[in-house]
């Protein structure tokens, strides 16, 4: 006798969903993003036409979201270093911070014109990428709540947000080679 597909993962959620979380929190060392690539497991698992028909499908719902965190691992990894270069990167002998006692009026004018050029790359984006860029830097929300105020996954902030820094990022070093 088979069960339809939606009592079948029901009862795959009812029997597994606590483990798949821990499992995952253990990897990711996030409760949140945890439950959501549990929640994507699932989905990808009720995306197949017949998944009562697995072999194992407890073995298969593991594996998905062994890959779906993975993934989010590399993506975290990518994001952390693009966020470590942006940061030791200073224009010729520059203090970090433009504003700090004792920068030169050349200092303050540059970092303005800086600052004036990233508004302009920020209202090039799309509104999405914008969003998500504006509610982590200016109210220094984390990703997952961002992404439940935004009603979209975690990761699509992470992508929203690597898309403005790289955004901005072009738009400076076209600042700094205005010749090209």
């Amino acid at each position: 006798m088979t069960q339809n597909k939606d009592q079948f993962i029901a009862q795959l959620v009812a029997e597994h969903g606590v483990l798949l979380e821990r499992y995952l929190a253990r990897k990711l060392d996030s409760p949140e993003d945890a439950a959501e690539l549990a929640q994507e497991a699932y989905m990808r698992l009720h995306r197949l036409e017949q998944p009562e028909n697995l072999d194992n499908a407890r073995a298969f719902l593991f594996q998905v979201a062994t890959n779906l965190a993975v993934d989010q691992l590399r993506r975290r990894q990518l994001h952390f270093r693009f966020l470590k270069s942006e940061k030791s990167q200073s224009v010729d002998g520059e203090p970090a911070d433009p504003n700090a006692a004792g920068a030169s009026p050349e200092q303050i004018l540059g970092a303005r014109e800086k600052l004036a050029t990233i508004h302009s790359a920020l209202e090039e984006l799309p509104f999405k990428a914008k969003q998500a860029f504006l509610l982590h830097r200016q109210s220094g929300m984390p990703y997952s709540a961002i992404a439940e105020q935004m009603q979209v996954s975690v990761s699509s902030v992470e992508k929203y947000i690597l898309q403005a820094l790289r955004h901005c990022r072009k738009r400076l070093s076209a600042e700094d080679k205005p010749g090209q």
